[in-house]
């Protein structure tokens, strides 16, 4: 297992430390709770979730950042000795407020999203369902199984996977999309070439998912802004091919979140409004063990961005090296407990391999309210 070197530590100054700070803040709220039941806590993303404190990070001057942690109860006092009330007011909106539907989804509710890779050579499960027969099979059992999304890639992107074109990635999706889209079923492209994203968008698909950002291609953008629909910005850092050698980051939580902004403010300006967004912080793209391990513990750090969370963890490699003896299809219980975690931490969808394990495992978490 990696060593694991934390960036945010916990700062030893007081309160009025952080209030003095001139640089700016992120906030991450902590302390979960069923909010429904406990009023003093505040609902998370406008779902049954609330928290009670906030952890209020800033970055260190020669890398990474501190953190203190604040209760609620506490919260309104140092606002006043911080002067940031308009900022932590703003931040407290966007905390709080239920998103609007995407793609016809509520997003009070956390959502299953199942993966068919029409792929040779996917890190899990690439070649199980190749022909599109199978996958549409594949994905019609997942929707019983309770998936309310079903994600299509024709292009592997794990590290050293063949490159494939982009009229073989076209041929391997656009029959599926099509088959499944005329049964009504929520469909996503997985891809980061936008001629790929025209021929979904033309069979049906009603999301787009890039794992680049809308920056892997010079069209993607515009071809996403005038398709009017949803799209789903992960971060990645580097490319597929070499995005694992020896990955930098100045606080990974930090750099990861700045980046999405940057992306989401980017999307606006070219005509693709924030309600029309879900982000990904990308976990196990471009980042070692201890990057994926601290995004996910503090996942609802992004809810400060105003959009929908997308969380994928299933069988990832982080996984294995936590479990070095588990191969990828046998890494479904960090799968789930992963899964647990980002709906704990408020995530409203979650890609997975394994969609009816993961679908009660949150329905369990959910009717036993674990905090």
């Amino acid at each position: 297992m990696d060593e694991i070197k934390r960036s945010v530590l916990r700062s030893p100054a007081d309160v009025r430390g952080f209030a003095d700070f001139e640089g700016p803040l992120y906030y991450a709220p902590t302390g979960f709770i069923d909010h429904a039941d406990d009023p003093n806590t505040l609902p998370l993303a406008g779902s049954r979730r609330g928290f009670s404190a906030l952890e209020i990070i800033r970055r260190r001057e020669g890398g990474g950042a501190e953190s203190m942690i604040l209760p609620l109860l506490a919260l309104e006092g140092w606002v006043q000795n911080s002067g940031r009330v308009d900022e932590i007011n703003a931040v407290l909106d966007r905390l709080m407020a239920k998103r609007p539907d995407f793609a016809g989804l509520d997003m009070a509710s956390c959502h299953v999203m199942g993966i068919v890779n029409v792929t040779p050579d996917s890190f899990s499960d690439g070649g199980d369902y190749n022909t599109t027969e199978q996958s549409v099979a594949r994905a019609e059992a997942m929707v019983e199984q309770g998936a309310s999304i079903i994600d299509v890639g024709g292009e592997s992107t794990r590290p050293g996977a063949d490159d494939v074109s982009e009229d073989e990635e076209i041929n391997r999706v656009v029959p599926v999309i099509r088959e499944l889209a005329a049964k009504g079923h929520v469909v996503s492209i997985d891809t980061r070439h936008a001629s790929v994203m025209e021929a979904a968008i033309e069979a049906g698909a009603a999301i787009i998912n890039d794992v680049t950002g809308l920056e892997g291609d010079e069209r993607s953008m515009e071809v996403a802004a005038a398709s009017g629909k949803p799209v789903m910005l992960m971060h990645m850092q580097g490319e597929p091919g070499t995005m694992q050698v020896n990955p930098q980051y100045d606080c990974a939580v930090l750099d990861v979140y700045d980046y999405l902004l940057d992306r989401i403010e980017s999307c606006e300006r070219a005509g693709i409004s924030r309600d029309r967004i879900c982000i990904d912080p990308g976990i196990g793209f471009g980042k070692t063990l201890s990057h994926n391990l601290e995004l996910l513990s503090r996942l609802a750090i992004f809810h400060g961005l105003g959009c929908p969370i997308l969380l994928g963890t299933s069988r990832k490699s982080f996984i294995g090296k936590i479990d070095p003896k588990a191969d990828p299809k046998q890494r479904l219980g960090g799968s789930i407990a992963s899964a647990v975690n980002g709906w704990r931490h408020g995530v409203q969808m979650i890609r997975v391999h394994d969609v009816p394990e993961t679908v009660q495992a949150i329905a369990v978490a959910s009717s036993t309210a674990i905090v």
